[in-house]
């Protein structure tokens, strides 16, 4: 793949700018970068032909390092005392939102029952990115941080793992319910092993350095070394790269870390999150003004509505199996988890990377960027007068 140098060079700027420039304005990152990625559509002569907006950038390149910081940040005692809560919502949730968008856009929009069903699966993930940076800017803390935080985290392990159910569908082959739980099963315990075993690989050779920069290169190896290991067995590289950053992330006497080493672990994470969230949606903002909605308005106004209604029905339900346990969710915490279920870069990934050969392909991938664009710039933008509404900040 060849990179333009000098393109990236003037979105690392115009990143900047935006950052500070938002600031000002106390205004969502993303919806900065997104908005100045169109507004550089619109002036640039050139299309931006060189940039590498493809499936193999963003999932291989811009995601490891994002769903690596956040695992490495999630605090694992606090995530621990509600992991039957998170898991409930990252999988029987996720499962539900998929099942009721799939089943929305097969009747109402009268799409094909695979077609349905792959968009169902790669759009109900949340995006961690976008949820950590509304929490993280608004001063959300304690428990319903790190269940908010853990949910997003794994639901995108179990919309990976589902994804690819879906794709063997759309290869030919003869999938029954015993093979679905087959390769489910495969590929979410695949995926752990993979990260446990570069975890465990990586944090035995940190306990042989107390070089800073060496432990920060250690680091990166997890991040990336999990995911691609997992992505070449064809498992889930997301819940790969989350099982090895929590490995890494171990506070406990047994992590041979330094404490230099995580200071610049964490430094080196936050600027790589950074620069990998900028251009995410400055890409997401070039492409918007690019895309033609002509003929598909009606198809986004109605998908995201199924859309919202498939993250209902993944939030409340479960949530209500914990109504009468010490593990219950306030109402409001609720709604929170509702609204905040914000989309980015898996589902545009997991769309980018749709075979040739799907039913509706480019309606698929159109409708994902406008349901994309939909979570930054009215749920990104309203989450935090909804928080401070509900007084949770």
């Amino acid at each position: 793949m060849d990179f333009n140098v000098g393109l990236f060079e003037l979105l690392l700027l115009v990143s900047a700018l935006v950052a500070m420039l938002v600031r000002r304005l106390h205004m969502p990152y993303s919806v900065g970068l997104v908005i100045a990625g169109i507004s550089l559509s619109f002036l640039a002569s050139a299309r931006f032909p060189d940039i590498p907006l493809n499936k193999d950038f963003i999932y291989n390149v811009l995601l490891p390092p994002l769903i690596f910081e956040a695992a490495f940040h999630m605090r694992w005692p606090e995530v621990r005392k509600d992991f039957a809560v998170v898991q409930t919502l990252a999988v029987l949730g996720v499962l539900l939102s998929a099942g009721v968008t799939a089943v929305g856009m097969h009747i109402l929009l009268h799409w094909e029952w695979i077609s349905g069903l792959l968009f169902g699966t790669l759009i109900a993930a949340t995006d961690p990115v976008s949820v950590l940076a509304t929490f993280r800017e608004a001063g959300v803390a304690g428990r319903f941080r790190h269940l908010m935080e853990a949910e997003s985290l794994f639901n995108d392990g179990t919309a990976a793992a589902a994804f690819r159910v879906m794709l063997a569908f759309v290869g030919g082959a003869h999938v029954n319910a015993i093979d679905v739980f087959k390769i489910s099963g495969v590929v979410i315990l695949g995926s752990v092993f993979c990260g446990l075993l570069i975890g465990n690989i990586v944090l035995s050779l940190v306990h042989r350095t107390d070089d800073h920069l060496v432990e920060v290169t250690f680091a990166m190896i997890a991040a990336y070394g999990s995911f691609l290991l997992a992505e070449n067995l064809h498992l889930s590289g997301v819940l790969a790269t989350l099982i090895a950053g929590l490995v890494m992330a171990r506070r406990d006497v047994s992590n041979p870390m330094t404490r230099k080493g995580r200071e610049a672990v964490e430094t080196v994470l936050e600027y790589t999150v950074f620069a990998a969230n900028s251009f995410i949606f400055l890409f997401i903002g070039i492409q918007q003004a690019q895309r033609q909605y002509d003929t598909v308005w009606p198809a986004i106004g109605i998908a995201v509505v199924i859309v919202m209604l498939g993250r209902a029905v993944a939030v409340y339900p479960c949530c209500m199996l914990f109504s009468r346990s010490s593990r219950r969710i306030e109402s409001r915490h609720q709604h929170v988890l509702f609204w905040g279920g914000m989309r980015g870069a898996l589902a545009l990934a997991l769309a980018m990377g749709l075979p040739a050969g799907v039913p509706r392909r480019e309606e698929i991938v159109t409708v994902c960027f406008a349901v994309v664009a939909f979570s930054v710039f009215v749920q990104g933008t309203t989450m935090s007068a909804l928080l401070r509404r509900l007084r949770i900040v």
